[in-house]
């Protein structure tokens, strides 16, 4: 069966990971992705370019000599798409920037990954990972030391490379409606603020905020344990199953709200030492709640569910031989995403591109170009069932890019985790499902639906009877999104998750905690990348019915997106060595891309070993290397602030930023306002909440961060209204189908 994208011809210009992964996200669902590859291969010779570079074909061009350049516009007038990740200008300097390249093809969908913003005061900066995670606040001081602690995941290009397709997908679905394409801006550093999600959320009325007690005493539970063979096991009391495990361990006894935080750390520490982490791994399947063994990578890449549920497998590259990495992210049941051919070795397919640019295409059927701008999502209905953070963070999207979004929660629930964060732009229904005409409202929500997303573990949705083909019986052409921690086949399929599992399952955990406690990745990435894929995948869903009439079910999970966040590193063939830098006393990768204090805090460099020779204070260095170089450089930051020193190396044309140590910081930067990365609005019943504002920006179809999130329920009169209900309003709430108040945002 052909992918979504079959026939959508992508030209990949990109670099290092942004956008190189962005393309592959495209290849993987049936785009022909042509990679231009500079002479002399890839700026990142890095191994991981198996996974980012396959399904696709590839050509080399000098883009300095003239006649290349000319080549290359060939192609982007043959195309639909193009990623390109350089900083801002670079691609009008060698006139194949967007304004030329949409005006000499207005269909085209070109988009742009740079480090920081064409409009951002730093777009000249030399935006290596490094310097803009730490300008993103990505890089969290020790406790005890202050260093900043440096990860070597490329989380911000990740971000930057996952929203880059979610945008194109749905700037595809603009243009089959429009006819005409549009320019979409995705920079690493904006994109970062969407894997921080709720800790922008900052409540300004203390007395709104939530039980901050009540919180800590879950994470009493809701952590890393060593056990009794030395290794380390998760263990998420969230569940709604977490009384069994309880009661099966004994703990239920002593597990008092009187206990004090010190007795239960003492008393959770012990009982965690009477077995192994495998005993407890299948002692919480066996009671069906949240726990998983602190994987390493290295054993992810062995697993058999990683391995049965395809988000692991092997190909075959021409240099490194067998090499086993990532699968396919978003599953598509009708348009199923595939790996059809490994990593192109560099201009592998000259000839047969040459030839097809010589040759105009046979045009395009499409709509008639219409100038009136409307959302990508205009018109499209969403039922949103999720909990927690990825499925409402799926939900959201669809609503900053135009989608009428209706969110239905239990009103059994006694609140709503990150309420005012994920269910902004929606409205809010509070719903008994288990009732005979809670349910039956259901049906006439999605009697005119194009979308229905839920989060459930596998088989809740089947039970309650509106899983993916309960629905489908009812609307062939629905859009059926699925998202939970695991995926819906291989072995741990059922096994219930948060973010904390699958942190911990994939090998990330271990990674970030080095020789120590595993420890959690600074944000919540899993959860909000896997929202993020989710909406990717109903995007794609959108665009082919609009080919066929019908609808299919998407599938993506949390371990699917922690496999894909570390694809960077986590790969294994012949002669594989395990040497990024890693753990809480990791400050970089090496003397020229870390973390350096100054005098009055830290900042991040990122150079290469020729660009010192460019800043006089640093020149007599250009022929250091190794701990010398470090050495000398920490003597020589240790003498100036970190003004001084960014200053004079972003002058030298050196990428250097100040290391941000908190979020909350970040949030307030008066740019970052200005640039609608902080948004703070009034909330009903909250007063004054700052939020995080969506990332992507595009030319024709802009995003909105939509309304403040509804108070819990506060919509159910419009909706019933909708559905020719509202007369029954009083009613159903006496009945308890419908609850208005009692649920609260946390």
């Amino acid at each position: 069966m052909a992918g979504a994208l079959n026939g959508v011809r992508v030209i990949d210009f990109g670099q290092y990971v942004a956008g190189p992964l962005a393309a592959m996200l495209l290849g993987d669902q049936g785009a022909d992705v042509i990679r231009v590859e500079r002479p002399g291969g890839p700026s990142w010779d890095t191994p991981a370019n198996v996974t980012w570079n396959r399904n696709k074909r590839s050509l080399v061009l000098d883009l300095t000599r003239p006649a290349d350049r000319e080549t290359a516009k060939s192609l982007v007038a043959s195309a639909d798409i193009v990623i390109e990740n350089f900083r801002p200008g670079v691609m009008e300097r060698l006139g194949l920037g967007s304004t030329a390249m949409t005006a000499a093809n207005p269909r085209l969908i070109y988009c742009s990954l740079p480090g920081f913003a064409s409009d951002d005061p730093r777009a000249h900066i030399a935006a290596w990972e490094g310097t803009v995670a730490a300008a993103a606040a990505t890089y969290r001081p020790h406790s005890e030391t202050g260093r900043p602690i440096y990860n070597a995941l490329p989380l911000s290009s990740s971000y930057a490379a996952f929203l880059g397709a979610v945008s194109i997908a749905m700037a595809l679905n603009a243009r089959e409606r429009d006819g005409i394409g549009q320019v979409i801006e995705v920079p690493l550093f904006d994109a970062t603020f969407a894997a921080m999600g709720y800790q922008g959320l900052r409540i300004h009325n203390p007395a709104a905020a939530p039980d901050a007690a009540a919180m800590a005493r879950m994470m009493g539970w809701t952590r890393q344990f060593e056990c009794k063979d030395g290794r380390w096991f998760m263990y998420h009391a969230g569940n709604d199953n977490a009384r069994d495990f309880f009661e099966a361990t004994g703990a239920a006894a002593w597990a008092a709200p009187d206990l004090s935080p010190e007795e239960l750390r003492q008393r959770t520490e012990e009982l965690f030492r009477t077995r192994t982490a495998a005993e407890w791994e299948a002692l919480c399947e066996q009671v069906e709640t949240e726990g998983a063994i602190c994987r390493t990578s290295a054993e992810w890449l062995q697993n058999p569910h990683a391995l049965g549920s395809g988000m692991i497998v092997d190909t075959e590259d021409a240099t490194l031989g067998t090499v086993r990495g990532p699968g396919i992210n978003v599953r598509m049941s009708d348009t199923p995403g595939s790996i059809r051919s490994n990593r192109p070795t560099p201009d592998q397919h000259r000839a047969e591109i040459l030839s097809e640019i010589a040759a105009p295409r046979p045009p395009t059927p499409s709509a008639p170009i219409v100038q009136t701008m409307r959302a990508a999502l205009h018109g499209i209905k969403v039922i949103d069932l999720c909990i927690i953070l990825a499925g409402p963070t799926s939900a959201r999207t669809l609503a900053e890019f135009g989608a009428h979004v209706i969110k239905i929660d239990s009103p059994n629930r006694p609140g709503i985790a990150f309420h005012n964060d994920i269910n902004r732009g929606k409205h809010s229904i509070l719903l008994d499902l288990k009732t005979e005409e809670g349910l039956a409202i259901f049906w006439r929500l999605v009697a005119d639906a194009d979308v229905v997303v839920q989060n459930f573990r596998k088989g809740v949705a089947e039970r309650l009877g509106i899983g993916y083909e309960d629905v489908k019986a009812r609307r062939p052409d629905i859009v059926y999104g699925s998202m939970n921690t695991y995926g819906r086949v291989g072995p741990y399929a059922d096994r219930p998750g948060h973010e904390q599992i699958a942190q911990a399952a994939s090998g990330m955990q271990e990674r970030y905690g080095g020789d120590g406690r595993p420890t959690l990745a600074p944000f919540a990435v899993n959860d909000y990348g896997t929202g993020f894929m989710g909406a990717y995948g109903v995007a794609l869903a959108l665009l082919e019915r609009k080919r066929t009439g019908k609808g299919q079910h998407i599938d993506t999970a949390l371990a699917y997106t922690g496999t894909m966040l570390q694809s960077a590193f986590l790969n294994d063939y012949a002669g594989k060595g395990w040497d990024e830098a890693r753990g809480q006393h990791a400050i970089g990768s090496g003397p020229l891309h870390r973390a350096y204090k100054a005098s009055d805090g830290w900042l991040f460099l990122g150079a290469r070993q020729s660009d010192l020779a460019r800043i006089p204070a640093l020149a007599d260095l250009r022929s250091a290397e190794g701990k010398a170089l470090e050495a000398t450089l920490e003597t020589r930051f240790a003498k100036d602030t970190i003004d001084g020193w960014v200053t004079l190396l972003n002058a030298a044309g050196v990428g250097a930023q100040p290391c941000v140590p908190e979020v909350r910081r970040l949030m307030d930067d008066p740019w970052v306002q200005s640039h609608g990365l902080s948004i703070t609005r009034e909330h009903e019943g909250f007063g004054s909440i700052t939020t995080n504002g969506p990332s992507p920006r595009l030319s024709r179809t802009p995003t909105r961060p939509g309304r403040p999130a509804p108070k819990p329920g506060a919509d159910a009169p419009e909706i019933l209204a909708s559905i020719g209900m509202g007369a029954e309003m009083e009613r159903l709430i006496r009945d308890k189908v419908v609850v208005t108040e009692g649920v609260i945002a946390r």
